[in-house]
This record gives C-alpha cells, sequence and structure tokens, in this order.
C-alpha cells in the first residue's frame, strides 16, 4: 500500500507513511473484506460508514502537518482506523464517532493497538468536541457538503482543518487554516470519498 499507492500518489511525508505502514488496515475491516483490506477504495465497515480509501486519507494527513506536539480532532472515526494512524503523528487525538457499535470497536481496536493518546467521545458528529478545543488540527473522515461554524470556531490560530467538501459535483479536498482574521480555504485536489452523516447543507429559501 505505502509504496504502490501512497509514494506514486504525491505522499512524500515519511511520518505520514511510516504511520499508515503501522497500521494494520485489515483489523477495521469485516472479515469479508480483509483479502482487500489494502486496495486503494473505500471500503464500508457499516451501513453508510466506510473506511476512506488509503490515498485520499494519506494525502489528507500530509496536508495537515501533523507535529508531534499537536493536538487532534477526528470527526466521525468510525471504528477508529484514521484515528490510530493520527495516535501515531500527534500528541493527543480526540475521535469523535456518533455511531454506538462503531464508538465500541473504536475502543476495542485503539486498545488493542494500544493508542493509549486517543480520547473516543460519543456524540453528534456535526458538533466536534468543544471541551478540547482549540486544535490543531482537524480531519473529517469522509466527505461533508460544508464546514460547520460550530466546529471551524474549535480550530486554533495557526490550526489546520482537512477535509473533502463535495455536494452535487466532484468532491475537493480542501485544507483549511485558521489565522487571526477567520478560516482560509484553499482547494488542493479533485477526489469523491462517502459522505459522512449529519452535513448537509441547510436548504436556502428561493424567492
Amino acid at each position: 500500500m505505502v509504496e504502490s499507492q501512497l509514494r506514486t500518489n504525491k505522499i512524500t511525508d515519511e511520518t505520514v507513511l511510516e504511520a499508515m505502514g503501522e497500521v494494520p488496515r485489515e483489523l477495521f475491516v469485516p472479515r469479508a473484506l480483509k483479502s482487500v483490506a489494502y486496495l486503494d477504495e473505500d471500503l464500508q465497515i457499516a451501513p453508510g460508514r466506510y473506511l476512506m480509501e488509503p490515498m485520499v486519507l494519506g494525502r489528507l494527513l500530509q496536508l495537515a502537518e501533523i507535529k508531534a506536539t499537536d493536538l487532534a480532532l477526528v470527526i466521525g472515526c468510525g471504528n477508529g482506523y484514521s484515528a490510530a494512524v493520527m495516535a501515531r503523528l500527534a500528541a493527543s487525538v480526540v475521535a469523535v464517532e456518533s455511531d454506538a457499535a462503531l464508538a465500541q470497536k473504536a475502543q476495542e481496536l485503539l486498545a488493542e493497538l494500544d493508542a493509549t493518546n486517543v480520547s473516543l467521545v460519543r456524540g453528534p458528529l456535526n458538533a466536534g468536541h468543544p471541551g478540547q478545543a482549540p486544535y490543531d488540527v482537524i480531519l473529517f473522515d469522509g466527505s461533508i457538503e460544508e464546514i460547520p461554524d460550530v466546529i471551524a470556531r474549535q480550530l486554533g490560530v495557526g490550526g489546520r482543518l482537512v477535509t473533502v467538501l463535495q455536494a452535487d459535483g466532484p468532491g475537493r479536498a480542501v485544507l483549511a487554516t485558521r489565522t487571526e482574521a477567520g478560516l482560509a480555504h484553499r482547494v488542493v485536489f479533485d477526489c469523491s470519498v462517502p459522505r459522512l452523516p449529519g452535513f448537509a447543507k441547510a436548504p436556502s429559501f428561493v424567492f
């Protein structure tokens, strides 16, 4: 996976490559999918929930420029794969999951991997976790239609937020950075990944 999918797709950060190489992806997929755990595909782990394809996750993590001193937030961690990878990059990780079964599985797998610097929080994804804000890095583990203000405000000054914004058209991987003036967005590459629940745009009125 590292050599054939990540290095060949503009992922050059050795810390990201090492972290993704260390976490056994096959632990995080259903038994029937273990033989294809390392394919560069989104893999379903529960109804409507997926592991993001490795190339997209790797590029998002590279964009985030995670430091060993950072506090990171993962929105929609599923059964914990992205949090397990980030645990090898950041000082501590807060992982938010709304689905009870996925949260339980994440707790078990993270404990199995001795990812003691990950705190799992059960709650609505679109609220984030303001209790430990501000964060240096925020990752959405799936595509969303827009970044909620309540989560954007949890990013500290100088912090980096990475996500895939996807509504009706193609998805776009975005890096947002927090400055004193607000949140600055930059589209970095095109991609398409399954959506996280709860992040649809509010309907607008048309007169």
